[in-house]
């Protein structure tokens, strides 16, 4: 029985994207975990609560991507070897400063909005709107926390964008 509105020839090219979306945010979430242990410094107590925020917020994507999969009647790939193989998102030392995790995680957050550009693009494709809402919002979601951090590794001297302003 199709009870998806998605054409089946369609559905593996998004489920392909998917399993490298799950594979990223699995090393991007044990990233996380990674700096939210070992960060140190000033700035210790801000950035510890803020990398467990986003390792929390990033187990729950892990589960709806996976669901997502499953929705879409695949298996979710699971192992970390594969999602150590597939994933653009690369393991970090513990030895970084503050501003070299920000700067890191701003680096992945690029990787991560073009696998989800990936995403919305094989959906589209497949006119898949329940994959297109699920990725939209991650989308927003990430460019606000990558706005904030690209904010925190600011000084307070820097500047937007001011051409707009009279």
């Amino acid at each position: 029985m199709n009870y998806l509105n998605v054409k089946n020839d369609r559905v593996l090219p998004i489920v392909s994207e998917l399993n490298v979306l799950l594979a990223d945010y699995h090393v991007y979430y044990q990233k996380l975990r990674n700096f939210h242990w070992n960060i140190l410094g000033k700035n210790f107590f801000e950035l510890h609560r803020k990398f467990e925020e986003m390792y929390n917020d990033t187990k729950i994507k892990i589960d709806e991507v996976a669901e997502r999969i499953i929705t879409l009647k695949y298996h979710p790939i699971s192992k970390l070897s594969d999602y150590i193989e597939i994933s653009r998102i690369k393991e970090s030392s513990p030895l970084l400063t503050d501003k070299e995790m920000v700067t890191i995680l701003i680096e992945d957050h690029k990787i991560l909005l073009e696998q989800l550009n990936k995403v919305i693009e094989k959906a589209n494709e497949a006119k898949d709107e329940g994959t297109i809402d699920l990725i939209g919002a991650y989308i927003r979601e990430l460019e606000k926390v990558t706005w904030m951090l690209n904010a925190w590794s600011k000084d307070t001297k820097d500047e937007l964008n001011t051409s707009f302003v009279k």
